[in-house]
């Protein structure tokens, strides 16, 4: 087991900046999961790990050594991809004993670490199966065991649930965060899917244009998102981020509506928008302090229903979450207040301002004009 440091990594393609001014420590021991959109740098960050990419600028250390130069075969290092990679021609046996022969190892450890593979991953009465012969899942499993034989310092794996169906990646979701329990080996998780970040890391780094954002454990991605768009991407729904103005010296004023808002006007000035989560919204009766809008659409799922309100003067619907089913219908005026303490602030530069204050100072922070 190793810990993986990157201080100031830079890496282009050319004109093209993959990743920028990367400074990320991974503990020794910890799953990392790396989450954001396609091109982001995230699977630029794991080749870079593995040895089959140099940096641009920077240093990337594994277990206390930079491993900048050192081939991709020195690292200790096992990688797994989206497409499980599995030699078609070869018995789930023969594709976990490949890279150990390669390494040379006498015939009876290989089949010391190709048994025990096995039973971790629960495959120890497929070995004689070739992949063709194994579901999409058994077949993710047979790559992890693949991983798992050349006992590694550090596990990658790219998307490596991407290829399966939704139940089948919840079980296999549930397989590698036991694995790793067990193991206690430092893994690099890189995904698109932020469910699959939420409920297996045990921090998350937000990447977006080749730019970490925010690392920190789920719960705290999730109640303080350190910007604009971790506060967009890391919630389904996401957050409500509103652009907001000021009008006069103490009110901001959201679309058509002023709000009151119980800061001091210095900082007030600074304040661009306001983020409100989904479920943090409540539908009321018409009253004075609530937020007035149309319903646009109305998705009923069942344990939830999701509202989309348009409020005047603002470009996108408001999205609220209330749980089961409601009489609600699309077209209807609905009348909308907000925790105070639920609200999050950001500068012009998207950035979370430091605003949160207990419940009694901001007991009149959202009052609509009546």
């Amino acid at each position: 087991m190793a810990d993986v440091t990157f201080q100031g990594v830079d890496k282009n393609y050319g004109a093209v900046l993959a990743l920028s001014q990367l400074d990320l420590a991974v503990a020794d021991g910890e799953l990392l999961v790396c989450v954001g959109s396609s091109g982001c740098g995230k699977s630029t960050l794991l080749r870079l790990v593995a040895g089959l990419e140099q940096p641009s600028a920077g240093s990337i250390a594994i277990g206390g050594r930079e491993v900048n130069r050192v081939p991709p075969q020195q690292r200790n290092v096992s990688m797994v991809f989206q497409d499980y990679a599995l030699y078609p021609h070869m018995s789930v046996r023969q594709n976990l004993a490949f890279p150990l022969k390669m390494q040379g190892l006498p015939p009876p450890e290989i089949e010391r670490r190709v048994w025990q593979a096995a039973q971790r991953i629960h495959m120890e009465d497929l070995l004689d199966r070739l992949p063709k012969q194994l579901s999409g899942g058994q077949r993710q499993r047979a790559a992890m065991g693949r991983a798992l034989v050349r006992e590694p310092s550090v596990f990658l794996l790219d998307e490596p649930l991407s290829n399966l169906d939704a139940k089948l990646r919840g079980k296999v979701r549930a397989e590698i965060a036991e694995l790793q329990a067990n193991l206690g080996t430092t893994m690099i998780y890189v995904t698109h899917d932020q469910v699959e970040a939420m409920t297996l890391g045990h921090r998350v780094a937000v990447f977006h244009q080749g730019r970490l954002q925010q690392v920190a454990a789920p719960k705290t991605l999730y109640l303080q998102p350190a910007n604009t768009f971790v506060a967009g991407f890391i919630g389904n729904p996401p957050m409500n981020v509103l652009p907001v103005r000021l009008a006069g010296d103490n009110a901001l004023v959201i679309g058509a509506q002023p709000l009151n808002v119980a800061i001091d006007a210095g900082r007030l000035q600074h304040t661009a928008s306001i983020g409100i989560r989904p479920e943090a919204l409540q539908v009321t009766d018409a009253a004075a302090g609530a937020l007035t809008g149309q319903v646009e659409n109305c998705e009923c799922l069942g344990h939830e229903t999701l509202l989309y309100v348009a409020l005047d003067g603002v470009e996108y619907p408001l999205i609220v979450r209330l749980s089961g089913m409601t009489p609600i219908h699309k077209g209807e005026t609905v009348y909308l207040t907000v925790d105070p303490g639920h609200l999050h602030f950001f500068d012009h530069d998207g950035n979370a301002m430091p605003l949160r204050q207990n419940a009694s100072s901001l007991a009149g922070l959202i009052r609509a004009a009546a």
